[in-house]
């Protein structure tokens, strides 16, 4: 390949469960096509972009993907997410030809949106191809929660008129996107580094480690309440400020998050494509908090439980630590078989195909 291709990737900052999709399909592309010119355009930390995102990227810090706003990692402010859809699409066309002058001066010549749907409208505007790839849609979340026919056609025509949209498993089944082309399980799989973890802080073979994380989203567990467990220790965010005395700090690990799960004997979080799927192909039980009314929720829950291990346990549990019983009896069963994440090569061969073509 003579030209060096570039490739501009909008990643939502919903979360960080997008940025676990995309990243391992550029780590895998780069090392494919090591001419290709990435660049990152999204709202996401760069900090985080960089501790995922292994290959060289410029970024560009910006992005309108509303997703859905929330009032905390469990909960969606429908009326607030109502009112941005509406201020969003009150103009669309012009914010349509908007995105497109931009994308034009960015100069790409492939634009890969995870999952935004503005970018790829843009991009169809533009005559530059584009593609999408996600577990969920917008058009899909939003018609669950708000009620704008108009605001979810237009952003139902976006992802229909995109090149194509590479729905990674397990996902939404997605039935009014045309160009669905399903893919394997899309994720970066950690490397255990257990005997580290135990040398570093001293800690008995015998120990258990429980990584409890709720994605991107602010917002924290009332953990400091939790029961004490011999042997038991939480790693919990920084950002949480857990006084409890078991807990320790993600972030002194020094590790990468996978890596971290990798090590881990179990995970506690929300129903999410980037926790669940790690959880899985890393062979870690998962126990999880409900969370009915999130459209991509079933789908998640009943992958995992087909080829996983996992067991559901109310908020009103979680938030009072009254879930022992739970956690002991996960932590008394033999790990799952570990999941191949075998969608990272065919999302790569796509978009290998597209950009040497």
């Amino acid at each position: 390949m003579d030209k060096q291709p570039h490739l501009l990737v909008c990643i939502s900052a919903h979360g960080f469960g997008h940025v676990a999709q995309t990243a391992p399909v550029l780590n895998a592309l780069h090392a494919r096509v090591p001419k290709v010119r990435i660049t990152i355009r999204s709202m996401a930390p760069l900090e985080h972009l960089r501790s995922r995102v292994h290959v060289p990227f410029e970024y560009v810090c910006e992005g309108e993907d509303i997703g859905m706003l929330m009032s905390s990692p469990l909960d969606v402010n429908v009326d607030a997410s109502a009112e941005a859809y509406q201020a969003m699409h009150r103009d669309w066309d012009a914010k349509v030809m908007h995105e497109a002058g931009t994308l034009r001066e960015l100069a790409p010549d492939f634009v890969l949106s995870n999952v935004g749907y503005l970018p790829l409208a843009g991009a169809h505007r533009a005559g530059i191809p584009c593609a999408a790839m996600s577990s969920l849609n917008w058009a899909d979340i939003y018609t669950h929660y708000c009620r704008s026919p108009q605001v979810a056609s237009q952003i139902q025509a976006a992802y229909n008129n995109a090149d194509v949209f590479l729905r990674p498993t397990p996902g939404m089944p997605m039935h009014g996107l045309r160009r669905l082309y399903l893919v394997g399980p899309v994720v970066d799989v950690g490397r255990n580094r257990r005997d580290e973890i135990n040398a570093r802080f001293n800690w008995a073979l015998g120990n258990r480690l429980v990584l409890v994380s709720l994605g991107g989203i602010a917002g924290h567990l009332p953990m400091d309440n939790w029961p004490r467990l011999p042997g038991v220790r939480w790693l919990v965010p920084a950002g949480w400020r857990a006084t409890h005395p078991d807990a320790v700090m993600l972030e002194s690990l020094e590790m990468p998050f996978g890596d971290i799960l990798a090590s881990s004997d179990m995970l506690i979080c929300k129903p999410g494509y980037g926790s669940f799927v790690e959880a899985a192909c890393s062979g870690i039980p998962v126990l999880y908090v409900d969370r009915e009314d999130w459209p991509e929720t079933t789908a998640l829950v009943q992958w995992l439980a087909g080829h996983g291990l996992c067991r559901e346990v109310s908020r009103c549990a979680l938030e009072a630590g009254e879930f022992t019983e739970a956690l002991e009896h996960m932590l008394a069963q033999p790990r799952p078989r570990p999941v191949e994440p075998t969608g990272v090569g065919e999302v790569v061969a796509w978009l290998e195909e597209r950009l040497r073509g």
